[in-house]
């Protein structure tokens, strides 16, 4: 299920961030035509690729569960909880991402995060009724999900078609014109690579370790996954909520308040990633507890983790420029630098470290800040000279 999730967020960014971001810029210099035209976009894009990935997964039902691993004794429950979750889940799930992305690009950060994070709250509420006071074991987590989905779902519909918005999703704005597409697209690839290639970095990780330190190495690597997702969540967080402030401002050529936005921005990720990089140089077992109580895997992980974030004190850097030439409308830089990391560094240094080193495990955690450091090098040399020209 984790890597159908990891599907449904890559087609969120697509639509929600490109859409999102052309929003801003044109809500900026009061293009109210484009704001509609480019929400109109993401949002029936967003609902017809839920209603064709629930289709396609229904259809290739079989083949999916083998795919996803799912063997004799997991193959009931896999497609009990996929019932729920996937093939009727899919458009609410995906809907109320983009959407959230929608909302928050107009400037109505409180009813995104009210919607958002009242679906997170009654699947907490709901798990346990489902699953213990109905019985209904997997079947009612899924169900739990997916009606908490909806409802969220619903809630930021019910402010969209309201009148204290600017945004109209009427059919009438959702022909389809190249100068809304291509924007849109190009702006939602980066962070569409960048969640679709997670999924194979996971795989190339593991397939490695496996083969030069076993189990335990694989272990290791599924807690330092955690904890860079831990890491890197809230920064993606804080990126989304600055995203609609520059894209305004620079869409209104307010040039100053762009950079005071993207200043702020940048020191509240350098301290968060300076932070989580502390806690892992000095005080690693606070992370690791969390997910283990074996002697011989938290040994292993407490210098895995010492190397594999050795350069986490720069993703600060790298995400607030990343993401801030998605507000600006730099779509190919954007794109670039979503392969650059993952897809032209990191993926090909596992495999080729080890043969130049003689602690092979070492050299596959050593690929992580090897291609951090060359991607944020690179990043901020050409956000440097944008920055200049504003």
């Amino acid at each position: 299920h984790r890597a159908v999730v990891l599907a449904f967020n890559a087609v969120n960014n697509l639509f929600g961030v490109g859409s999102s971001s052309l929003m801003s810029r044109s809500l900026g210099c009061k293009d109210y035509d484009m704001v509609s035209r480019s929400s109109a976009f993401g949002f029936y894009c967003a609902l017809f690729s839920g209603i064709l990935f629930s289709i396609l997964c229904a259809s290739c039902n079989s083949p999916l569960l083998t795919l996803l691993g799912a063997d004799d004794t997991t193959r009931d429950a896999t497609q009990a909880y996929m019932l729920w979750t996937v093939y009727f889940g899919a458009a609410p799930s995906i809907l109320n991402v983009v959407l959230a992305y929608l909302v928050r690009a107009e400037g109505s950060a409180v009813h995104a995060s009210v919607g958002t994070m009242s679906g997170c709250f009654l699947n907490i509420i709901l798990d346990p009724i489902f699953i213990f006071v109905f019985d209904m074991g997997v079947q009612g987590a899924a169900l739990a999900t997916i009606l908490s989905q909806g409802i969220s779902c619903a809630w930021i519909l019910r402010f969209l078609t309201g009148k204290t918005t600017t945004l109209r999703l009427q059919l009438r704005y959702a022909r389809l014109r190249g100068s809304v597409i291509l924007p849109c697209i190009a702006l939602g690839i980066a962070p569409f690579i960048m969640q679709f290639t997670e999924s194979i970095l996971n795989i190339c990780f593991n397939t490695s370790l496996l083969r030069y330190g076993g189990d335990i190495a694989v272990g290791a690597m599924t807690i330092l996954a955690s904890v860079m997702q831990f890491c890197m969540l809230p920064l993606q967080g804080l990126t989304q909520g600055a995203q609609p402030i520059i894209g305004f401002n620079f869409g209104a050529n307010q040039r100053d308040r762009v950079k005071e936005a993207f200043r702020l921005l940048l020191a509240c990720c350098m301290v968060f990633a300076g932070l989580i990089w502390f806690l892992s140089m000095f005080v690693p077992q606070l992370f690791i507890s969390i997910f283990t109580s074996d002697p011989q895997l938290a040994d292993f992980t407490r210098w895995a983790i010492r190397i594999y974030m050795a350069v986490s004190l720069l993703h600060g850097i790298q995400i607030s420029c990343q993401q801030t030439f998605i507000a600006l409308g730099n779509a190919k830089t954007s794109v670039f630098l979503a392969l650059l990391r993952k897809v032209i560094l990191l993926i090909p240094l596992i495999y080729i470290l080890p043969y130049f080193l003689a602690d092979k495990v070492f050299a596959v955690f050593l690929a992580e800040p090897v291609a951090d450091f060359i991607a944020v090098s690179t990043t901020a040399t050409l956000f440097y000279r944008q920055y200049k020209k504003l």
